[in-house]
């Protein structure tokens, strides 16, 4: 949006001539110098977008509204990506000593984690953690508002029912993620509508496949998820029909793929699903030598997606019907990814979701052999498969279309036959609101504020 065209002058080089009369909420203005800065930011080591912006080389500035990002190599991808990242200003970042990306992995803060300066439509007047967040409009906005909301006022509310009392005594109007199980009780409230849809993320499971001992487990001295008729029999014991039904009250859609329908490389066959079976569960275990079953760490977090902390519960109990002892772990949602970024589960569940709609994202960030540019930024399993990078590597710099979904699907198909994770099912969302709301339903569960209106 800040970008009011772009082209391709060489395979390795994009111009992109940006948008003029735009200032920071600070009253400063937007020029090429701040796209080149936050770019550039973007692919530093501590950035948790490296991997959209791996395949960038180097930023340059040709004037104050004209800016060249040049590839190390065609990348067919990269205007969906960059539509991912926040142009941040040079001089705030200066003056606040934000200049480079915060690290999440140790307790440094900087100003740029508590505080914004942007170009959008919103500005930022109070946060309090975990308590409230206060957005009120931009009135020097370049952009055409399609609403009218003035103030967005943010509620954490942990508790379920306590957010859906809330939005019934109307002390809020939106809601967002309601629990399924109260999506009955919100439809028949006739003050009250519900808008579902897919979402275009995953919710699977990870393994560690790099230790040679796992932390926690019964095994010693192997790693029994290092073998495949382990991983297997994990995958052959979940119950996905009782999961669906009775979990997510038939809020999800069970698959077999790391992506969700949306995404290119999907396929039907993708789709389907290895049979649930505690038989061939059992003998998988019996054949890898464990006829009296193991036990194996399983973290999990809460509050993080739809009901995350019951489906790990239930298929910790389906597990246990077949042998496999899950020790499971809760762990609150923000201090679960630090946790997990740190290797120190052995099973865990993870969301993906796919905002460049491209397979690519998530067979780099999740498959992918831990390396540069991104590549394995999220293997937190640290599985590692050659005959798999080749073709995400392919994938990353093909530029014909059709031969670039066959590679992406090929490598779906090759993660799907090593079980290098497992796929438990698409999310469907909703938003419950007011009646007197109207919003544009997305599926990357992001509201477009500025196109809200309250009647």
């Amino acid at each position: 949006m800040l970008a009011t065209s772009w082209k391709m002058v060489t395979p390795l080089q994009w111009r992109f001539t940006l948008r003029q009369g735009v200032k920071f909420h600070d009253g400063s203005d937007f020029t090429a110098d701040d796209v080149v800065y936050s770019l550039r930011r973007a692919t530093a080591m501590t950035s948790t977008f490296i991997a959209q912006m791996g395949s960038i080389a180097k930023v340059e500035k040709v004037d104050n509204f004209t800016v060249d990002v040049f590839t190390q190599a065609p990348d067919p991808v990269l205007l969906a990506q960059l539509t991912e990242l926040r142009i941040m200003s040079k001089a705030w970042a200066q003056a606040n000593d934000s200049v480079e990306p915060k690290d999440i992995n140790n307790n440094q803060d900087t100003a740029s984690h508590r505080q914004t300066n942007g170009t959008g439509p919103y500005i930022l007047k109070k946060w309090v953690p975990r308590q409230q967040f206060i957005l009120v409009k931009n009135p020097k906005w370049w952009g055409k508002m399609g609403g009218n909301v003035t103030e967005i006022v943010y509620t954490p509310i942990r508790s379920d029912t306590a957010r859906i009392n809330a939005l019934q005594d109307q002390t809020v109007d939106v809601v967002q993620d309601p629990n399924p199980q109260d999506l009955y009780r919100l439809q028949k409230n006739d003050d009250l509508k519900v808008l579902t849809g897919p979402e275009f993320r995953t919710i699977m499971l990870g393994m560690d496949q790099f230790r040679t001992e796992l932390i926690g487990s019964s095994v010693k001295g192997k790693n029994p998820l290092k073998d495949l008729r382990v991983r297997r029999a994990l995958y052959q014991a979940i119950d996905m029909t009782s999961l669906h039904e009775i979990i997510m009250r038939k809020q999800s859609q069970n698959t077999g793929a790391l992506v969700s329908p949306q995404v290119n490389g999907w396929t039907e066959k993708l789709h389907a699903r290895q049979p649930y079976s505690p038989e061939i569960a059992k003998k998988l275990l019996t054949q890898a030598g464990y006829a009296e079953g193991l036990t194996v760490d399983f973290a999990c977090p809460s509050g993080r997606y739809v009901n995350d902390s019951e489906i790990c519960q239930a298929i910790s109990g389906m597990w246990a019907k077949v042998g496999i002892k899950a020790r499971l772990r809760i762990i609150n949602a923000p201090l679960y990814l630090p946790m997990m970024q740190r290797y120190e589960a052995s099973i865990y569940l993870i969301g993906w979701g796919v905002p460049t709609f491209d397979a690519l994202y998530t067979l780099q960030s999740l498959v992918r052999t831990t390396g540069k540019g991104g590549d394995g930024a999220y293997n937190l399993g640290r599985y590692s498969n050659p005959a798999l990078d080749n073709f995400i590597d392919r994938a990353k710099t093909e530029s014909d279309p059709v031969t670039r979904s066959r590679l992406l699907t090929t490598a779906l198909q090759l993660q799907s036959d090593d079980v290098a994770m497992i796929p438990l099912h698409n999310q469907l969302i909703s938003w419950a609101m007011t009646k007197n709301i109207s919003v544009v339903f997305r599926p990357d569960n992001r509201i477009d504020w500025h196109l809200v209106r309250v009647d």
